[in-house]
């Protein structure tokens, strides 16, 4: 947790530690006590160029994009956004917005954009009675709310792997985790979203909309369900209670994550890869996901991660976490490890360098059971692509339906081995989908790839600027070879799904890499993109929130 959330927290709980003893639900009670309050609320504080905090608040993640707004504003309260953005529409400058700064494209810092709205101090996470639901603050990271919710009530959302990715951006496009085989996207336990709009008349105001059948603002809620960030105003908070949750136990209303789980980290040493090992590698993956998918599957409690990195790398790495209280937990775990080596022919290792995005996990070689907020803080923080200030990166993304091709698979091998690239941060990735995801219809909410099995996330990492035509490069060279038989893009078809909005792609607008003849729009959303801009016209009219990508007026 912040700073401001622990001490609105402790002091919340001291003044309710006499009624503790008597009564279970103080603790909870006293969470939201302390942050619904916002006592001594953060902000407003406007930072010009020549600020010694400038630097730090106009450049995210990827150190590819760095913006030059003529301020940044950081706010603490839905009021002060409000101020913030009518001043900015009412003085004519254009706007973007900030929340845990992981972008992977350009969409908050661009040359365009004059002022930056950073969301960083809003960031509590409290239960809120008068809506039977728990609240999180925009700016708030994944894991102070992992945190924060566990903590108080044992209950979580089935939110990504990253610590510090920011709430904003991840729930608005669907975000997803270790969890959601079991549970759903992160969306599928969204209530209700509270936005900064503008109106036809450019007056900014506050709107809350939620699930409920009959709100008049339930399609803004919708389309915060998979629309992603940035299209249709500011997201100041967002209020989760699971679907079908009733009575008034704060620690009913929302998933429980398991109370342990199992975690596996092992290696395969390129040295003794070949191309037929790659091969039974990734289809023993793709197959398994394949006959695994359903959410009744006793797999749904399993998540995996398939990390191809370079041959510069040294190895491939394959890390798994399975929920230990189900049934054969341990056993389910060893017979998915078996399958997945046997299909290679070769012996397995234990993880002593970096793989995908990870350090190393050399005491993963063996499964090992960990308390499942202990997992939580592991996996999330021993991610170098997090901490590196330097890094430069590309990505791409595919949302798979079927196994690769053989074709399809030899791609990668070529890509991954080639001896003109030797960066060992160089990467694809598969990652386990499907399970109770796939149950939610493909326009129940905005998130429509409701029925793939795994996702494909191709990407390469790098600090030197005067290597991005390569790094650039290599990722377009591979993502294209591999969906070539589409125009270069994962097109929605049998086999595939389109692209993740979430892991934005700065080509997927360009028809000198998109030559699939399939729009943008429907990669990310399908045949959710005309409500989608029916919501854009009725809540931004005048197109205040905007960037590359956004969704477009009608």
């Amino acid at each position: 947790m912040s700073a401001i959330n622990r001490r609105s927290v402790l002091a919340g709980a001291a003044a309710l530690a006499g009624a503790a003893a008597l009564d279970t639900a103080a603790p909870a009670r006293a969470i939201a006590a302390g942050s619904a309050g916002r006592d001594g609320a953060f902000g407003p504080v406007t930072v010009l160029p020549g600020d010694p905090r400038y630097g730090d608040l106009v450049v995210g993640n990827n150190a590819r994009w760095v913006g030059r707004p003529e301020s940044v504003r950081i706010v603490g309260t839905t009021e002060q956004v409000v101020r913030a953005v009518q001043e900015a529409v009412s003085r004519g400058k254009r706007v973007s917005v900030r929340g845990g700064g992981h972008c992977y494209a350009d969409f908050v810092f661009n040359p365009d954009v004059q002022v930056v709205i950073d969301m960083s101090a809003m960031n509590a996470v409290y239960y809120d009675e008068s809506r039977r639901a728990f609240a999180v603050e925009a700016g708030a990271v994944l894991l102070e709310t992992y945190e924060t919710l566990y903590k108080g009530w044992g209950v979580t959302i089935p939110g990504g792997m990253c610590y510090s990715v920011g709430v904003g951006g991840h729930i608005s496009g669907g975000g997803y985790g270790m969890l959601s085989r079991r549970h759903g996207l992160t969306v599928d336990h969204l209530y209700a979203v509270e936005v900064v709009v503008v109106d036809r008349n450019g007056r900014a105001r506050s709107v809350v909309a939620t699930r409920e059948p009959g709100d008049p603002n339930r399609d803004l809620w919708w389309a915060h369900t998979g629309g992603g960030g940035g299209n249709f105003g500011v997201i100041t908070r967002y209020w989760f209670r699971s679907p079908g949750a009733t009575g008034g136990d704060p620690s009913g209303l929302l998933i429980r994550p398991p109370k342990e789980v199992l975690v596996s980290a092992i290696s395969l040493p390129w040295s003794e890869l070949d191309p037929q090992g790659f091969t039974g590698l990734v289809k023993a993956f793709g197959g398994w996901h394949e006959r695994n998918g359903g959410a009744g599957s006793p797999y749904a409690a399993l998540c995996s991660f398939l990390m191809m990195n370079h041959r510069a790398n040294g190895s491939v790495g394959l890390l798994t976490q399975i929920d230990a209280t189900v049934p054969n937990a341990a056993k389910l775990l060893d017979d998915y490890l078996h399958e997945i080596i046997s299909a290679v022919g070769i012996e397995a290792r234990p993880v002593t360098g970096p793989v995908g995005e990870h350090g190393p996990m050399p005491d993963f070689f063996t499964p090992t059971r960990l308390p499942w907020l202990t997992s939580v803080r592991f996996l999330g923080t021993s991610n170098p692509t997090l901490t590196n200030p330097t890094l430069r990166g590309a990505h791409k993304s595919a949302y798979l339906r079927k196994n690769f091709t053989d074709t399809q698979i030899g791609a990668m091998y070529r890509h991954l081995t080639r001896t003109d690239h030797q960066n060992p941060s160089s990467m694809v990735v598969l990652l386990s989908y499907g399970g109770k995801i796939n149950t939610v219809g493909a326009g129940d909410t905005a998130a429509a790839q409701r029925n793939s099995i795994f996702k494909g996330l191709f990407q390469s990492f790098w600090s030197d600027p005067g290597k991005d035509a390569e790094n650039i490069g290599w990722t377009r060279d591979v993502y294209g070879e591999v969906f070539a038989a589409t125009g270069g893009y994962p097109v929605p078809n049998e086999a595939t799904d389109g692209c993740y909005i979430n892991y934005p792609d700065v080509d997927i607008t360009d028809p000198g890499q998109n030559r699939s003849g399939v729009p943008w729009h429907t990669l990310y959303y399908k045949d959710n993109y005309p409500r989608l801009q029916q919501v854009k016209a009725a809540y931004d009219p005048l197109n205040v929130f905007r960037h590359s990508q956004s969704i477009r007026l009608p």
